[in-house]
């Protein structure tokens, strides 16, 4: 079994610190409901890909928006982090919007619309379920 590396550590101590931070300390009005879904960590250190997803309107427009307002935070971010987190070096931050989510949203509704259509067309032929049912019997 391999021990976590030491990227993965300061990653997932960095997504808690960013997460407090950009809901508690960053007051720009423009900024929407945030949420820090990820960061990734370069091997040397020097980069934090910082993830996000955005709660309510996923606008083009409003993403790049909020992007731009985390990147003009972002020397400030990490000033905080150097005060909260024992790193001799704190990474950059850079912030991408993570559409993975929007993505999931996207594949749900598509299967429930088609389990949904699955329904209507069972139910017009009156098979919905005939073929399911094992008539009871219990099988030993």
């Amino acid at each position: 079994m391999r021990e976590f590396k030491r990227t993965d550590r300061v990653a997932d101590q960095l997504q808690k610190e960013l997460a407090v931070l950009i809901q508690r300390e960053v007051k720009d009005p423009r900024l929407g409901m945030v949420t820090v879904s990820g960061v990734t960590v370069s091997r040397d250190l020097g980069y934090a890909d910082v993830h996000v997803t955005l709660l309510g309107e996923q606008s083009p427009e409003r993403v790049k928006e909020n992007l731009q307002v985390l990147k003009r935070a972002a020397g400030f971010l990490r000033s905080q982090i150097a005060r909260r987190v024992k790193l001799r070096h704190v990474p950059e931050l850079r912030f991408h919007f993570d559409e993975s989510v929007v993505r999931g949203q996207a594949l749900s509704s598509l299967i429930e619309d088609a389990v949904a259509s699955d329904r209507e067309r069972n139910a017009e032929n009156g098979s919905e379920d005939e073929s399911d049912t094992d008539n009871g019997e219990e099988l030993s």
